[in-house]
């Protein structure tokens, strides 16, 4: 009996996102509070988020509400970016997409290679930024934000990583993203942190 009053209390959320190690990363911070963590792919074929905001916040929030519309669950969204200060914060919530709409991590880097190249340096203060919406059935919403800040330098480094990673010196500028490991990263990243500061947001509004 006891266990089936538990069973009703958990909550589902979505993740939406088709990232497997972003649904591990957060099902595993997430294993002590009440919740089931169910993958947007469990749902079938679902057309794709129109981000149309303007910041990491908007663009968030648009596809955890869009999301949370369409499954009838709660749902969780992140975006997230890189943001380089000598090309004016850019390439921000355009990252994933900077070379175009279907750009590889590779056409992404020489783009940024080639502006950085323009501006005339071969490094920048540069910082990862993440934002993760949650948004509930009832339209409530909780948001946490991560930063992690870094050097962007022009000599990659480090197998471990993607996108960026391998132009994006760690603060203290020694080592690389992909020059670390996964738990180290989780621990400083910007993904991380926001995935830490929602854990806390979500035990207070489930308690």
């Amino acid at each position: 009996m006891e266990d089936r009053q538990r069973a009703v209390k958990m909550k589902t959320i979505i993740i939406a996102t088709k990232n497997k190690g972003k649904i591990r990363e957060m099902a595993e911070e997430f294993a002590e509070l009440p919740v089931i963590i169910r993958a947007l792919d469990e749902f079938g074929e679902l057309p794709d988020a129109v981000e149309s905001g303007h910041t990491f916040a908007e663009n968030a929030r648009i596809k955890a509400a869009f999301y949370s519309r369409l499954t009838g669950q709660a749902c969780l969204a992140d975006d997230s970016g890189l943001e380089i200060d000598i090309l004016d914060k850019r390439p921000g919530i355009y990252s994933a997409r900077f070379a175009g709409d279907n750009a590889s991590d590779g056409d992404n880097n020489k783009k940024m290679i080639s502006e950085m190249k323009k501006a005339g340096v071969d490094s920048s203060n540069a910082r990862y930024k993440c934002v993760l919406a949650f948004f509930d059935i009832n339209g409530r919403i909780l948001q946490a934000e991560g930063e992690c800040e870094g050097k962007i330098k022009l000599s990659p480094k480090g197998s471990n990583g993607f996108g960026y990673d391998p132009y994006f010196y760690i603060r203290g500028g020694k080592k690389s993203m992909a020059e670390i490991s996964a738990l180290e990263k989780n621990e400083i990243s910007h993904r991380g942190k926001a995935v830490k500061r929602m854990k806390i947001l979500l035990a207070e509004y489930l308690a």
